[in-house]
């Protein structure tokens, strides 16, 4: 094994990792807005007003499990309850994207979900979705939603990713008209939803690439499903990629867009190391979200 498949293996491994690094509390200070002498006391806070306003029924209020709203949220309690009850609301609402889904399978959506396993600050974790990589004759889009949102689920796990959140890069390289008439309104509405209109996930900025003025359309069916808040966040950027260097540091970024960083997976990739790694409690969580973990 070289020295280049052990870094792999040990970054591999710390995806499952949901220990609290002393370092990440000092980052998450700055980003987050949290403070180790308040944090108890936003907790609890935000747990009381769950029960008191009764406007969702969260399978967890533990404070492991708040904690990642109310960083997603700056620790401003009414915004991370908010936050909760659309998460809640949208797992009502969708139970087809995780209900029994048998988590293994999802390896199948292959290289058209890629990430970059270099998470810093500014960036986070960088995952990129190649939409024109997506055939329509193999995998389902429910596919495509149901492993976006097991990637968050399993993602939100680890303490870095609620803290440094993520970038995400949308390659339109190749898309046709038959992928993009498979974007329904709904399917629109549960992407952005995945992408944290109704996930604790910090979104640090979106990138389409390959922007041309041909896919205002296909563009046009999310633009009323994305707060007026979140446009300073999403950026077009055509071939030329100088734009998205300016944003994105050349070290979160493949090659393949002029960056740096060689320790890229696929999704396929990425699960298979996840279910070497993974241990009892993860089994547990997952299965008390509705997925199937089988051998």
């Amino acid at each position: 094994m070289t020295m280049y498949d052990c870094f792999l293996e040990i970054a591999f491994e710390a995806e499952l990792d949901t220990k609290e690094d002393p370092e990440l509390l000092e980052i998450s200070s700055r980003i987050c807005n949290e403070n180790l002498s308040t944090r108890a006391t936003a907790i609890t806070e935000l747990r009381k007003m769950i029960f008191d306003r009764g406007e969702c029924e969260p399978r967890r209020t533990d404070d492991e499990y708040l904690l990642r709203f109310l960083r997603c949220k700056d620790f401003i309690v009414p915004r991370a309850h908010r936050l909760l009850v659309r998460y809640c609301r949208f797992r009502e609402d969708h139970p087809h994207l995780y209900q029994d889904v048998d988590l293994w399978s999802l390896m199948k959506v292959g290289n058209i979900y890629e990430c970059c396993l270099h998470d810093k600050p500014g960036v986070g974790r960088l995952s990129i979705v190649r939409l024109g990589k997506y055939d329509t004759t193999e995998i389902a889009v429910e596919d495509l939603l149901r492993t976006a949102l097991v990637v968050m689920e399993i993602g939100l796990r680890q303490p870095k990713n609620q803290v440094l959140g993520g970038t995400i890069i949308v390659d339109l390289e190749g898309l046709s008209l038959k992928q993009i008439s498979t974007l329904t309104p709904s399917i629109a509405y549960q992407i952005v939803s995945i992408l944290g209109g109704a996930t604790p996930a910090r979104l640090n900025s979106l990138h389409l690439i390959n922007y041309t003025w041909l896919l205002n359309t296909f563009f046009y069916i999310f633009k009323k499903f994305i707060p007026q808040n979140a446009w300073d966040r999403i950026h077009f950027h055509g071939s030329d990629l100088k734009s998205l260097h300016k944003i994105v540091d050349l070290e979160c970024l493949p090659a393949r867009y002029g960056g740096t960083c060689n320790s890229v997976v696929s999704v396929s990739k990425w699960l298979q190391k996840i279910k070497k790694y993974r241990d009892g409690n993860f089994d547990r969580e997952m299965k008390e979200l509705g997925y199937l973990i089988k051998e």
